[in-house]
């Protein structure tokens, strides 16, 4: 199945959060360490939809499907930042 794509019932449909779970889960499975966590970024076309999300939220609203989208992004966000705080102690020896 090619990256961004989701099979639901048959149905092909292109999913933009795959692209962001997809770096993060790569990230993790080849063993991240505390140091290698807070060096890590998303992807230029992940940061550049979010935008793209965020200013089209403030113009003109977003439909349901990218409303749920950006709040998957922001969800992610959280769980990183909770990350690399705790990497941060980690590395301080807290």
């Amino acid at each position: 199945m090619s990256e961004g794509l989701v099979n639901v019932e048959n149905a092909l449909y292109f999913n933009p959060m795959t692209k962001a779970y997809d770096e993060l889960v790569d990230f993790l499975a080849a063993g991240s360490t505390p140091a290698s966590l807070l060096q890590f970024q998303p992807s230029e076309e992940t940061r550049a939809r979010v935008r793209e999300l965020i200013h089209k939220e403030k113009d003109s609203g977003l439909l349901p499907d990218e409303a749920s989208e950006l709040d998957d992004y922001i969800k992610l966000e959280h769980l990183m930042r909770l990350a690399k705080a705790r990497a941060r102690s980690r590395i301080r020896g807290e």
